[in-house]
């Protein structure tokens, strides 16, 4: 039987990998897409729902499917206001989480960040944390929690601070080795085919840490 994903953050680094490897795969006949702005590009699978994604829980009915893949995110440079923070990286997957409980999708897979923890006293880390920990709470059967260190790639924006910080960590990445790996920067690419990867595979983990991450896009 053929599937349906659902994808919330196909316009992103990660997001618009993760559609291309979807829209290739003979097993889902349908892609839905939840985001505020159309994507440019057209393709018979895919099937668009223009929402206002801080307020998913207003479309229940149309968040039906066989996979969940939440890749939605943002910054401190991007979004300093720290409750309009929250509402991104907190708020949407907490809703996506809980519609797939309501809605019976058995897989959610989702983008956190290494350094995650609901006790942090670094509002980023925590409030991470405290996403992580809501989604685990939901309790739908298979959740896979992805914990990336510095993502590397080319955004659609100017970061300076983080063109930097992936510049440096192409020179120490060779560097950190052991338990050192899950802190080299990784390519938006894995974490990508990792995901694709989870919702085709069983794996004993709920959360994966980048260096995990990596090992498992070599699958693909």
């Amino acid at each position: 039987m053929k599937k349906t994903a659902l994808l919330l953050g196909a316009s992103g680094l990660t997001g618009c990998l993760l559609l291309e490897l979807l829209l290739s795969d003979s097993d889902y006949d349908k892609i839905k897409l939840f985001s505020r702005k159309k994507i440019d590009l057209s393709h018979p699978k895919i099937e668009e729902h223009l929402v206002d994604v801080l307020q998913l829980e207003n479309h229940a009915t149309e968040f039906t499917g066989d996979v969940v893949f939440c890749c939605i995110g943002t910054t401190k440079a991007k979004t300093p206001d720290e409750t309009e923070y929250k509402a991104i990286d907190y708020g949407i997957p907490v809703t996506a989480a809980q519609l797939a409980k309501q809605n019976n999708i058995p897989t959610f897979i989702v983008i956190s960040a290494l350094g995650a923890n609901a006790k942090s006293t670094i509002f980023y880390n925590r409030i991470k944390g405290e996403m992580e920990a809501k989604i685990i709470a939901a309790g739908i059967p298979r959740t896979f929690i992805l914990e990336p260190s510095l993502i590397s790639g080319n955004r659609k924006e100017a970061r300076i601070g983080e063109t930097m910080g992936i510049y440096f960590m192409k020179i120490i990445n060779p560097l950190l080795f052991g338990k050192l790996k899950k802190y080299r920067s990784i390519a938006p690419e894995n974490i990508a085919k990792t995901m694709w990867y989870l919702s085709k595979n069983e794996y004993p983990k709920t959360i994966i840490t980048s260096d995990v991450i990596f090992e498992l896009s070599q699958s693909v």
